[in-house]
């Protein structure tokens, strides 16, 4: 079977500052911008691996839910509790000092974890969690 992740999503509340914190910040590409109805929908990635995406997206275009669900989403995105994603890099501590400069919200400065890995975390302007590996 070949299988890989093609494309991650995480929701976003501003689209301007989410595609500056990804795009500035953390330096990925933008694959996709694209509006409807007063709402976006930003690709982003790295530029060395095309094949791979997050899809920042409007968490109350999400067909289906109510809206007592879109406050429950609402508030735990305020809250820092709604979405995560791990990303990897051989630079922890380079890439640690570019967002702490860039003014990213830090939660963990590097850390040898007790369960084998050495990773950052940080929040992104809707609340999402960023937590970074170090490639070993």
């Amino acid at each position: 079977m070949d299988i890989t992740i093609h494309a991650s999503f995480l929701p976003h509340h501003d689209p301007a500052a989410s595609l500056a914190f990804y795009r500035d910040t953390l330096g990925f590409e933008v694959r996709n911008d694209v509006g409807y109805n007063g709402m976006r929908w930003i690709t982003v990635g790295p530029a060395d691996k095309p094949g791979t995406s997050i899809v920042l997206y409007p968490p109350a275009a999400t067909p289906g839910i109510t809206d007592d669900e879109r406050r429950t989403i609402a508030e735990m995105m305020a809250k820092g509790t709604y979405a995560s994603i791990n990303l990897a890099t051989a630079d922890l501590d380079g890439t640690f000092a570019r967002l702490q400069a860039g003014d990213a919200e830090v939660v963990q400065e590097p850390t040898d974890q007790p369960y084998g890995v050495r990773d950052c975390a940080f929040r992104d302007p809707a609340g999402n969690l960023l937590r970074i590996q170090e490639l070993r």
